[in-house]
C-alpha cells in the first residue's frame, strides 16, 4: 500500500477513457472486459467463496452496469453462484451493434452478447430485488459510475435504500451508488448513510473517495505511460498477474 495517487475528476475520467480508445487502441469491449475482471478479483479478495457463494450483482444502465455483467460471468467461472438484477437497461454504447461474420449469425449489441454469455452459464436475472437481497451473501453495486451527479431517479432510489438498510456486505464499482463524484454522499435521502464494505476505483480514484471509509482497491491494468503522464497518474505496481491492488486513502483523497 505504498502508491500515492491523486484522484481524477469525472471529466478527466471520461477524457481518459476516450484517450485509451483513440490513442491507446483499446475498444470499449476490451476495457469493459478488463474492468469486469478487476471487479471479480476484488470480490475474491473481499469475499472468498468460503464466506458464501451467492453474489448478487446490481447493474445500472451505463457502462458501469456492463462492468457488472462481465464480473458476474467471471464470478460464475470462479465457482460463485451469481445472480443479476438489471432493473433498467440503457441506450448508450452497450446498444451499438457488434459485427459478426461467423456463419451468417445475426448482429448483436454488446449488451445482448453479455446477457447471452450469462444465460449460457445459467446465471439468473432476478426481478424481485428485496427477496434476492435477503438470500444473498454478498452484493456488487455496479449501478452508477463516474458520470453520476444526481439526483436519483426511479427505480434506483428504493434500490439504494434497500441496499443501505441491509446487512449484506457490498463492493461498489468506481463510486458508491447515489454518491456525487465530487461531493460524496447525499446530505439526506437514499444513500446518505451508504458506506459499502469495499470500493474498487477503476483506473484511478475519483474525488468522492475522500469521503470513503473501508477497503479500497485500484483496478484496470491497461494504462500506458503517455496516458499516465498526461493525467498525472502514478499507476500502481500491480503484483504478479493481479488485476487489482488494495490501497489506503488519506483525507485528501490520495491513495
Amino acid at each position: 500500500m505504498n502508491t500515492r495517487q491523486q484522484a481524477i475528476s469525472a471529466n478527466d475520467a471520461a477524457s481518459l477513457d476516450r484517450d485509451l480508445m483513440d490513442m491507446g487502441g483499446w475498444s470499449l469491449d476490451q476495457l469493459m472486459e478488463l474492468a469486469g475482471l478487476s471487479v471479480s478479483q476484488a470480490v475474491w479478495r473481499v469475499h472468498p467463496i468460503t464466506a458464501g457463494k451467492n453474489v448478487l450483482v446490481v447493474c445500472g444502465p451505463g457502462n458501469n452496469g456492463g462492468d457488472g455483467l462481465v464480473a458476474a460471468r467471471h464470478l460464475s467461472h470462479y465457482g460463485y453462484k451469481p445472480s443479476v438484477y438489471y432493473p433498467k437497461e440503457g441506450k448508450n454504447e452497450l446498444y451499438q451493434v457488434c459485427d459478426s461474420n461467423q456463419h451468417q449469425q445475426p448482429k448483436l449489441t454488446r449488451l445482448q452478447r453479455l446477457k447471452t454469455q450469462l444465460q449460457n452459464l445459467s446465471v439468473p436475472f432476478i426481478t424481485d430485488f428485496p427477496a434476492a437481497l435477503k438470500t444473498t451473501d454478498f452484493l456488487v453495486d455496479s449501478i452508477f459510475g463516474f458520470s453520476f451527479g444526481g439526483p436519483l431517479r426511479d427505480p434506483f432510489g428504493p434500490i439504494i435504500s434497500h441496499i443501505e438498510s441491509s446487512s449484506v456486505p457490498v463492493l461498489s464499482v468506481d463510486a458508491p451508488s447515489s454518491w456525487d463524484i465530487q461531493s460524496g454522499p447525499p446530505k439526506e435521502g437514499p444513500g446518505a448513510n451508504f458506506m459499502p464494505k469495499a470500493l474498487i476505483s477503476l483506473t484511478a480514484p475519483k474525488p468522492c473517495v475522500k469521503f470513503y471509509r473501508g477497503r479500497h482497491f485500484i483496478g484496470g491494468r491497461f494504462l500506458t505511460t503517455s496516458i499516465t503522464e498526461k493525467y498525472g497518474i502514478d499507476s500502481p505496481k500491480y503484483p504478479g498477474i493481479d488485476q487489482v491492488m488494495e490501497v489506503e486513502v488519506d483525507a485528501e483523497g490520495k491513495v
